[in-house]
């Protein structure tokens, strides 16, 4: 499926996920490309699975959205709280966190969370031992520190799951509780969908991930992450299920809050939002705060400018957004069906895909 106006703009993007299935990288993916204005280009390719009895996969196909949780829910919710006053990047997770003022720690700030820059380990298989979000905190809070605070760069889930449980203190209320209005506000309709926890009803259009040893299932509308199943589904480091277009229109709208304001409220406050878009100070660092940041080497491609912010997730996804050029990107895939995926299969395709929207579809 690919949208009017002009198919054979969309020609090379269109080859480039079509090559993905073709290579086996994934069985199944939807992709859209669009501006503050609106949604200019879509393709959908494969089936939900590599039977050839399955479903195909279309526009309506909900994706286990896995990382991209980090920028969409939690990190907006975070602008969200900020803007109000209510969270404090500046203040020491010591402050919101109970048995974290222990040596090193001591220093850790709420944006070193965000930046992923705490020091905390990359993963852990807490899922394994902890049955509830206190259980989880106290595990976090003993963990050693990989690095000093500042000194490096070291992607954490287990860093967002502990800011997810002070923006949940902060806010009051769950993180999918707390998304409800971020979602409600996209003005999402027909087939569109942004939610923790898709209900049983929509497995049709789920797009499985793999087959879990831990829950002894394939995986259809429950979150791939054993982290996030483990706290119910509902974290700050994955559990969002979503549509491309679902994607695509939250990127219009954090588009439109960066450039001309519209007749409708902003998603996010718009200083707040550029606030959190800085590039991190800490050595070596491609991150801001929750966002990455364009670099060559990435998964964005060569063509976008430097202004480019985006993120992955392991599922397969992808979403990058480009000021400069009022241009987004969006990948969606279930690359880790059935067993898991590798990482240079994917790697390969989304850069090429970006690649091919800034060369051919970009305004």
């Amino acid at each position: 499926m690919t949208s009017p106006p002009d198919r054979d703009r969309g020609a090379e993007a269109r080859r480039a996920v079509e090559a993905g299935l073709a290579s086996r990288v994934f069985p199944g993916a939807a992709a859209e490309a669009g501006s503050s204005g609106g949604v200019f280009w879509r393709h959908a390719v494969g089936r939900l699975t590599y039977d050839e009895d399955a479903a195909e996969v279309s526009a309506a196909t909900i994706f286990d959205l896995a990382s991209l949780t980090k920028v969409i829910a939690t990190t907006t919710i975070a602008m969200r709280l900020v803007a109000r006053g209510l969270l404090d990047l500046e203040r020491s997770v010591r402050d919101y966190v109970p048995g974290w003022d222990v040596g090193e720690r001591r220093a850790v700030r709420v944006r070193d969370l965000l930046e992923h820059s705490s020091g905390l380990p990359v993963w852990a298989p807490l899922f394994e031992s902890c049955e509830s979000r206190e259980a989880f905190a106290r595990a976090i809070a003993a963990l050693p520190l990989q690095h000093a605070p500042r000194s490096a760069s070291l992607y954490s889930d287990l860093g967002f799951i502990m800011l997810g449980f002070i923006v949940e203190d902060l806010g009051g209320a769950p993180l999918d509780e707390q998304f409800d209005p971020v979602a409600a506000q996209l003005g999402l309709s027909g087939g569109e969908a942004l939610l923790y926890a898709p209900p049983r009803t929509w497995r049709s259009r789920i797009a499985p991930t793999r087959v879990d040893a831990w829950r002894d299932r394939l995986l259809v509308g429950e979150v791939d992450d054993a982290n996030a199943a483990a706290l119910g589904g509902v974290a700050a480091h994955a559990g969002l299920f979503g549509t491309a277009a679902a994607v695509g229109a939250f990127a219009q709208r954090i588009l439109r809050a960066l450039g001309s304001p519209g007749d409708a409220p902003a998603l996010v406050a718009p200083a707040v939002l550029r606030r959190f878009l800085a590039k991190s100070a800490v050595p070596g660092s491609s991150r801001a705060l929750g966002w990455d940041t364009m670099l060559p080497t990435s998964s964005c491609g060569t063509l976008m400018s430097p202004a480019a912010f985006g993120h992955t997730g392991y599922s397969g996804t992808s979403l990058w957004i480009d000021p400069a050029r009022d241009l987004y990107a969006v990948l969606l895939t279930n690359r880790v069906y059935p067993a898991g995926g590798s990482g240079d299969g994917i790697r390969g395709v989304r850069r090429a895909f970006h690649d091919e929207v800034v060369a051919g579809l970009a305004p």
